[in-house]
Order: structure tokens, then sequence, then C-alpha cells
């Protein structure tokens, strides 16, 4: 009991960082992260949203364009020699 007392004074006298500075910073670390990992999962979905809909709009373009070719070169401002 002796030796144990002794130890504990020895590394126990003063504590560099309190256990409840590192609850805090760990909290606050962890709080961080977690609004990265919010932000980023919303920003994923909303990059989703777009390809899709760019995908959508690329779809009904290229349906347009498939449309038979009219020659617009019959216009009064083409020489047609």
């Amino acid at each position: 009991m002796l030796l144990f007392n002794l130890i504990s004074q020895i590394f126990h006298p003063k504590l560099l960082i309190e256990q409840s500075s590192i609850v805090t910073m760990l909290i606050i670390t962890a709080s961080f992260f977690l609004i990265l990992l919010i932000l980023g999962v919303r920003k994923s979905y909303k990059l989703k949203a777009e390809n899709e809909r760019l995908s959508e709009k690329k779809s009904s373009e290229s349906d347009e364009d498939n449309k038979t070719y009219k020659d617009f070169t019959e216009g009064h401002l083409y020489d047609n020699h």
C-alpha cells in the first residue's frame, strides 16, 4: 500500500491536461468532422441530381438532333451557282 501511495504521489501531483479538457476537445473535433461529413453527403446528393438532370436534357437534345436535315443554304443570302 505504501508503494502505491508513493507512485500515485509521483505521477499524479498535477496533470498537464485535465480529463474534462480532453473530452471537450474530442467533442469539438468530432462535431467538426460530423459537419464536414454532412456537407459532403449533401453535396453528393446535389451533384447526383444535377447529373441526372443533365443526362435527361442531353438525351432530349440528341432526339432533336436525329431529325432529318434541312438544307439551309437555299435562302437568299447564299449564292447557288
